[in-house]
């Protein structure tokens, strides 16, 4: 296969798991999100890897161009930022604790938690949604495969329904596009 034929293949592929998305759940998740920002209530975002790089770009989006575009602050937080408390947490109490000891100390109700996950079972993310519950913040998941826990934990989820983890991050920023145009709009 040359490499023009890979990258044509590559982007079908991705066009057909786009496809496959419910755009129902799209709209819960947009839905979910609009009235907190409206609120003046924190956003927090929290992922792995490379989904920890989307909830930074999420919150850059809307506290940038989101912000902007309706002239009034955003308050997003993604708890992937900051290095330092990371593993402060990490090393002194569980690297499963991360999300949800940041969580505990900074959220309160009425917010809400976005966790972005591939597999939808990093027990960093279980343990965020469930601290999310005892301090009655909503939860939004962007999941792949087949949503993992978190599609049980998170209050309205969008699964990208594909086992692999390029594609599934590379829906996982587009939903970030999308929700930063919607809002824009409204």
């Amino acid at each position: 296969m040359s490499t023009a034929d890979f990258a044509r293949q590559y982007l079908s592929d991705l066009k057909e798991i786009i496809d496959q998305v419910d755009m129902d759940d799209m709209a819960k998740v947009m839905e979910e999100i609009a009235p907190t920002l409206c609120s003046d209530r924190h956003v927090f975002l929290a992922g792995n890897g490379g989904s920890a790089a989307t909830a930074s770009h999420m919150a850059n989006d809307l506290m940038k161009t989101v912000a902007k575009a309706c002239g009034k602050s955003i308050r997003a937080i993604a708890l992937s930022d900051n290095v330092p408390l990371l593993t402060a947490i990490g090393n002194d109490e569980s690297f499963d604790e991360i999300f949800s000891g940041q969580l505990k100390d900074l959220g309160q109700e009425g917010d809400l938690l976005v966790v972005i996950s591939g597999s939808g079972n990093s027990q960093n993310l279980v343990r965020a949604c469930e601290q999310a519950k005892e301090l009655k913040i909503r939860t939004v998941g962007f999941l792949g495969m087949d949503g993992g826990k978190l599609r049980g934990l998170t209050d309205v989820s969008v699964v990208v329904p594909s086992n692999d983890y390029g594609p599934i991050e590379d829906v996982h920023v587009i939903f970030n596009h999308l929700i930063t145009a919607y809002l824009k709009e409204q």
